[in-house]
Parts: C-alpha cells; sequence; structure tokens
C-alpha cells in the first residue's frame, strides 16, 4: 500500500502532466481563445502550474483561473483543476463564473461611489447621514463617505442578526438594524474591516441614483466594459457554469450568493454578491491601467468605441492611503494597498498595487507602477466549506513580482502623484519613550560639549536617531559650535533601503554628499577624513559576528586612526542583549567583511564596547570616546528598552525576524533561501527539493524551543527567485540554552536528510569555526556540537569581561 506521501507526490505529477493543457491565453474570456501575447516566460509558467497544482493536491482549492496582465492588452491565462467536485464532477473552464464576495466591494460598491462623486451628487467628506438620514441614529452622525470607504468609520464588521441566526430576515430588516446599530470606535480612530460599512455605501448609490445597486453597476460600469458575465443575480445559463460553493437547503449554492448579508439583501448587497468571470475582470483592471477608459479592442455596435469610467484624479484617490492610520495595512478609498508586483516588493511599502481578497477564493491586484493586473479565482470554500485560498494567491503574487525588475520610490511617485506624502509617513522614524538614552540624546544632553568648535563627518544611517525620532544627521546639522562636514553610509546605505552595492548620493536634508562604505571600496576612500576634527559613529547593530555594520566600525577605527582624529562611538543597545554570548567563534586567520574579529556568533556587547574591544585587542591605536548609554541594563532586551525601532537592513525588519538572526543567517551562503525576497525574511527556510513537512517533523523532534510548519512559497529575489519552494516557517517559543544551537540543529538536519543535495560546505564561512563545520559533516550528536561551542565560548569570555560598561 502506497504511503500518503508517495499518493501525494504521484497525484501531483499527474497534475503537472494534465497542467500542460491547460495553458490559454485569454484575449475575449471564452474558454477557446487563443495565444495573443506572452505576459509570464516560460519558467514561470511551468512554476505557477506547480503550484496550483500542488494546492490540489493539498486540498486547498478544488481548482483555479489565473490571469495576468498589461495595460496594452497582452494577457496570459491558466485554467486548473475542477470548478465542481460534487453532486457530479465540473472541470475548471475559462469562462466559469465565481462568486466574487467581498470583491465586490471593490469592483461594483467602489466604483460606483466614486462615479457619483465625479458627478457631484456625493460628497466624500459628507457625513452618509445626509443621504440617508436614518443611519445617523445611534451615534453614527458624523461618520463621512469616505471613512465607510477606507474602514475607518468605527462601525462593527457584521451586522446584527445575520441569516441563519434568525429567521424572517429580509432587506427592509436588515438595513433598519444597520441604521440603529451602535459604533464601536470613533470614526477615523482606527481601521475595522467591515461587511457593515459596504452595505451602506451600496444603500447610498441607489438612495442617490434612484436606481437598485445591480441596475446602476450594470449601466454605468459593467455595459460600457463589454463584462458580459459580470451581474449580481446570475441568470440560468450563467449559474450553470458557475464554480459552486457550499450546499444549504436548498442545494448546492451554484450561481446563489454565499455570503449571508447579501443572501438578506436578496443577492445584492455593497459588499457580496458580484459573480463575474477572469475575462470580464481583466477588461475592469485594464480600465484602471487605462485611466479610467475602456479598451478600444472591446468595442460592439452597441457600446461606444472607447468610454469613460472613471476619470484619473478618482483613480488616483482609491491608489493612496485614505487615512493616516497604521501602516498595516494601507487602504485607499475602497480597495487594501500593496507594494509594486516588483522583485523587491516586500521591501517597499505597500502603494503602488490596489486590491482586494474575497471570501471565497478570490482576488484582484492592479499595479499601476509595473502597468500590470493579476486575478487569482478559485472556490475555496466548495471544499467543505474550508480550503484555503491563501497560500495560492501569496505565491502567485510573488511569482508575478519575481518576473520584474526592482522598483524605486521614484518610480513609485511617478506612477502615483499622490504617493509622496504616504512615502513620507513611511520613513517617519520612531520616537523614543522608554528608560533608555542613547548616545545621541546623552550628547545633547551635555550641549555637544564633546564636540564644540569641531568640523566632524559621520557614520550613521536611519536607524541613528534620537529620543524625539529626529536623525542623527539633523540634530548634528543644527548643534550649536558643531560644523557637520561629511556623512558616510554603511550596506544598505543611508536609507538602509538597497541590497546591493551602493553608491554616492546627496541626502536631500543637508545637501551633503554621502559616501559610501559599501561601493567599489568598503572602506573609507582616500581624503574624505582630510580637514575633519572628528568622526562620530552612530549605527545600530544586531549583536551578531557577520553583521557589516560592525567591520564598518572597525575600518572606522582604523581610518580615524590613520587620519590622527578621534573617533566618537555614540552607544546603542545590543538588540539580542548584552548579557548573552556565546555560538561557533570565528577561526583565526579568517578575517573578512563578514568576521572582523575572532567571537562567537553573539557577542554580548555594545556598539560601544566592540569598539574599544577591536581597539584594544587589534591595537589599532585610535583615540576612541565612547558615548555611554544611560538607563541601560545588560539584561535588556530591545522591547524593555522603550526605544522606537527602525529596521536595520531591507531583510531585519521585524525585533522576531532579528531574533532568529544569527541562526538562520549560518544557512545564507549554502543552497537555500532564507526568506530573502519574502514578507519574512530568516523566518522562513525553504528549496525546491526540500520536503517541507518531512523537515518540520524532524526539527520539531530535535528542539523544544521553537516550532515549526511546513510552508511553500516562492521568493521574489535572492536564491531560487522566481521558482516554488517547499521548507518550514520558524517560530521560537522560548529562548535557546546556547546561541547559534538552533542554527546547528537546522545545519545537521539538512547535512543529514539531504547529503547529496545540501551544499554543507557553503556554512562553513558563517559558521566560522572549522571544528564545528567538521564535526556536522561528520554527524556529530547535538550534545557534541554543543560541548564544541562551549568550550570555544569559554576563550572569549574572559577576553570580554574586560570591556564591559553596563
Amino acid at each position: 500500500m502506497e504511503s500518503p506521501q508517495s499518493l501525494r507526490s504521484r497525484a501531483i505529477a499527474t497534475l503537472r502532466r494534465l497542467s500542460a493543457l491547460a495553458f490559454i491565453a485569454c484575449s475575449s474570456g471564452t474558454a477557446h481563445a487563443q495565444v495573443l501575447t506572452t505576459v509570464l516566460d516560460g519558467h514561470a509558467r511551468t512554476v505557477l502550474s506547480q503550484i496550483v497544482s500542488e494546492e490540489i493536491a493539498d486540498g486547498h482549492i478544488p481548482g483555479a483561473v489565473v490571469i495576468a496582465g498589461t495595460a496594452d492588452g497582452r494577457t496570459w491565462q491558466l485554467v486548473q483543476g475542477n470548478r465542481m467536485l460534487r453532486p457530479h464532477v465540473e472541470p475548471m473552464t475559462a469562462d466559469t463564473v465565481f462568486d466574487l464576495a467581498s470583491l465586490t466591494k471593490a469592483v461594483a460598491t467602489t466604483t460606483a461611489i466614486m462615479q457619483l462623486v465625479e458627478r457631484g451628487t456625493l460628497d466624500l467628506a459628507a457625513p452618509a447621514a445626509r443621504y440617508w438620514p436614518a443611519f445617523g441614529a445611534s451615534g453614527k452622525a458624523q461618520i463621512t463617505i469616505q471613512q465607510l470607504l477606507s474602514h475607518t468609520s468605527g462601525l462593527p464588521a457584521e451586522p446584527p442578526d445575520l441569516p441563519g441566526r434568525k429567521r424572517g430576515m429580509t432587506r427592509a430588516v436588515l438595513l433598519r438594524s444597520i441604521a440603529n446599530i451602535r459604533p464601536i470606535a470613533m470614526p477615523g480612530e482606527r481601521i475595522v474591516y467591515s461587511d457593515v460599512n459596504f452595505v451602506v455605501l451600496g444603500e447610498l448609490v441607489t438612495r442617490v441614483s434612484g436606481l437598485p445597486l445591480d441596475a446602476y453597476c450594470r449601466k454605468f460600469i459593467f455595459r460600457p466594459l463589454s463584462m458580459r458575465d459580470t451581474s449580481f443575480t446570475p441568470d440560468a445559463a450563467h449559474a450553470a457554469r458557475s464554480a459552486p460553493t457550499t450546499a444549504d437547503s436548498r442545494g448546492m449554492r451554484q450561481g446563489r450568493v454565499h455570503d449571508p448579508v447579501a443572501g438578506a439583501m436578496q443577492g445584492m448587497a455593497g459588499n457580496a454578491g458580484l459573480f463575474s468571470t477572469a475575462g470580464d475582470l481583466a477588461r475592469f483592471a485594464r480600465m484602471l491601467l487605462r485611466g479610467g477608459l475602456t479598451d478600444t479592442a472591446n468595442a460592439t455596435p452597441t457600446s461606444p468605441r472607447q468610454a469613460r469610467v472613471l476619470h484619473p484624479e478618482s483613480i488616483a484617490r482609491m491608489a493612496v492611503p485614505a487615512s493616516a492610520i497604521a501602516h498595516s495595512p494601507w487602504r485607499g478609498l475602497g480597495w487594501e494597498l500593496y507594494p509594486p508586483f516588483a522583485a523587491n516588493r516586500d521591501r517597499l511599502p505597500s502603494i503602488g498595487v490596489i486590491g482586494h481578497t474575497g471570501y471565497t477564493g478570490t482576488g484582484i491586484w492592479i499595479d499601476f507602477v509595473t502597468r500590470r493586473f493579476l486575478i487569482v479565482l478559485s472556490n475555496r470554500v466548495h471544499m467543505d466549506n474550508g480550503g484555503d485560498a491563501a497560500p495560492l494567491r501569496a505565491q502567485v503574487t510573488s511569482l508575478l513580482a519575481s518576473d520584474a525588475a526592482p522598483v524605486s520610490s521614484t518610480q513609485i511617485v511617478h506612477a502615483l502623484p499622490g504617493a509622496r506624502d504616504a512615502l513620507d509617513q513611511a520613513a517617519r522614524l520612531p520616537a523614543a519613550n522608554g528608560p533608555v538614552r542613547t548616545g545621541i540624546d546623552v550628547l545633547a544632553a551635555q550641549g555637544f560639549a564633546m564636540l564644540a568648535g569641531m568640523r566632524i563627518g559621520l557614520v550613521t544611517n536611519r536607524g541613528g536617531f534620537d529620543g524625539r525620532g529626529r536623525r542623527t544627521i539633523d540634530v548634528l546639522l543644527h548643534a550649536t559650535h558643531v560644523t557637520l562636514a561629511r556623512l558616510f553610509s554603511p550596506e544598505h546605505g543611508l536609507d538602509i533601503d538597497s541590497d546591493e552595492r551602493v553608491g554616492d548620493s546627496v541626502d536631500p536634508s543637508s545637501g551633503l554628499v554621502v559616501h559610501s562604505l559599501y561601493g567599489h571600496t568598503k572602506r573609507f576612500p582616500p581624503g574624505t577624513l582630510d580637514g575633519l576634527d572628528a568622526l562620530v559613529f552612530d549605527l545600530q547593530d544586531a549583536g551578531v559576528r557577520f553583521f557589516t555594520y560592525e567591520t564598518t566600525l572597525g575600518y572606522a577605527l582604523e581610518a580615524a586612526a590613520a587620519a590622527h582624529i578621534p573617533l566618537i562611538v555614540l552607544d546603542r543597545p545590543n538588540p539580542l542583549g548584552a548579557d548573552r554570548f556565546g555560538g561557533p567563534s570565528l577561526d583565526t586567520g579568517h578575517e573578512s567583511f563578514t568576521g572582523y574579529f575572532p567571537m562567537p556568533l553573539q557577542h554580548g556587547l555594545t556598539i560601544g564596547e566592540l569598539a574599544t574591544l577591536f581597539n584594544e585587542e587589534r591595537h589599532i591605536g585610535a583615540d576612541l570616546r565612547v558615548v555611554s548609554m544611560e538607563g541601560y541594563l545588560r539584561s535588556m532586551r530591545f522591547t524593555d528598552t522603550g526605544l522606537g525601532w527602525m529596521p536595520i537592513s531591507p531583510n531585519l525588519r521585524s525585533l522576531s525576524a532579528l531574533d532568529l538572526y544569527p541562526d538562520v543567517a549560518l544557512l545564507e551562503g549554502a543552497n537555500v533561501s532564507v526568506g530573502r525576497g519574502t514578507p519574512h525574511p530568516f523566518e522562513w527556510i525553504g528549496a525546491p527539493w526540500i520536503d517541507g513537512e518531512r523537515l518540520a517533523a524532524a526539527l520539531n523532534g530535535r528542539r523544544d524551543d521553537a516550532h515549526f510548519e511546513h510552508i511553500d512559497f516562492v521568493p521574489t529575489e535572492s536564491a531560487y527567485r522566481g521558482q516554488l519552494c517547499h521548507g518550514i516557517r520558524i517560530t521560537r517559543i522560548a529562548p535557546q540554552s546556547v546561541p547559534g544551537s538552533l542554527g546547528m540543529t537546522i545545519v545537521a538536519t539538512l547535512h543529514a536528510m539531504y547529503p547529496q543535495a545540501f551544499d554543507l560546505a557553503a556554512t562553513r564561512d558563517a559558521i566560522g569555526s572549522a571544528t564545528i563545520s567538521q564535526a556536522i559533516e561528520d554527524g556529530a550528536s547535538p550534545d557534541a556540537l554543543q560541548t564544541h561551542m562551549t568550550r570555544e565560548t569559554d576563550a572569549f569570555q574572559t577576553m570580554r569581561q574586560h570591556y564591559l560598561r553596563y
């Protein structure tokens, strides 16, 4: 009898063979359209087929229709799997009609509202009660239309008395209950994603236009766009080719709305109820990319050759944040905002793409920067009202992003002029509000006496800021009796947004040239310290041996010594805790840019302490002056300091990622993805050749300080860019006894499971210790590895003790 794993593998292989027949390019939305122009290359097509095949095999979806296209009409489509599994099997087709669920909010209701605003019959800033007086009851008189569109109204997620909980629910009863509902938050206070908001907006369309919502949308949206397969209540022909959701007392819901609120509204609600095909949605997406104009290719005798559905100004308002509330998630008017479909999308702020997902398993994304769109339609609820479309959507969006070059903030602003304010907000620095004062605050409290009368250079990036959130650059620029003359930036640049070699630039605030210390040379260029009286260093370290800011610190010591000027280090916390040190140590004689000094993986020192150790142990002889912190304790983790967190590298965006960084980065040089080019770098590990379920099970059996879950993902950049990876999601559940031991376990487990596929030799530089690398290769036990690491740590402990300040 075959094992479940074998059956799953055989099922995937069969689906892959069958999927070759399912690639169809769509121009008209019919099942038999011919290939026009390729949007995804051949490799991406193969990966997309593999993604959908595996999601079907895993029981997440019965099938899917996926379209990727461009503004100029190039469109490519994949149709795969089945749309119905019971009471009989029906294959998925390109013209399958889907219950769009919450895509209704964006495609129908938001478009209708914006059209009415353009005509002057609605005012976004006006209270909704102006148009529906009864809605103003129970504290809702001041809720505006814009707040309803952006989910900042304070209304609850669902209306009371949903159908199924109370018999006899009708449209009139439901609207009356919504009119009397009480907010759960003050308007504008926070984001609460709410169906109620859009039921209200749908009702406003009817009251202002004099037409039922379905009739309005048919006349002013669907008909101009030739969306002939789109409606709120499908007729018999469209219902027959619709993807069913779940069963009810009347049988399988096929062509009948799944959402209970829309059901109570006879299938015509502002929050749900719309049915459509991938081809129709592609027409809608192209209209938005064309600035609101319909596609000339779809002209018919009864439709104008080209019509305007929306004005560009309305589209721009939908595509930029509608409020300053919380960065995650940012919401425009009616749409959620996402970063562009570019290779570096996970390092960009969430602006450039408008998108929406639906409960039934649907999604649409429109990218104004790369001028592309993506539509993913499935009926995941057909899987016994379960299934899961999230992995499919995440992997497909990443696949499309991996097929494009990185983009810059300049490109985002060029595509969406209204993006500038949002990007400035994303770059705004957090402020400190806790017990610790870092070196820059202590220096300021001393009146900058140490720097009085000096021309100074500053090594820093956006991670250098004071307790009020001001950059150290700006603090020193305005300090009295101090002249800030030159700037220097480490790896990742001044804005910590580059993952490649960085060139010199100009800081727009100060007008100073920023000399890169991660360009053609990683040291201070000749002459850049000439004429300076001191060099100031303010960078937030990661507390890990191979983090390159530490080598930049060493080079700063050497450069200052050679120039005969003091180096002033503004101390900052060790974010992993300055009381914990250990792990594999770098062998003497193997120093490099990712290992300035032979020491353990985690050194347990602040940046000021580390500078003193480097200066003394390497006999640099620099005139080193450290401005110590106030209120800092060695036992503090970063969250204990009360300081604002600024990501210190493009792939160390969160404290949870930083916590795993010393361990997971041990695999960085090997042939695995460590999550770069995903939303969770250093929290995900994978490769196309890994069996994630087996690896997670093996690691869960060996570690009790972390939990491992199987995950599939597509990196948009770095290792295995654009390839489907199988791997694990790591969650720390308890502190590990020895720093690096978790990483050692992962390396050893991969070597044991995949001795031929896993490139163990490529981990040796990060591990640093030839003894420990050899022990792993020899299959040493975890206890034996821990003994080796403890021995190496003991040798460092005595040295470290001399340099502790706190």
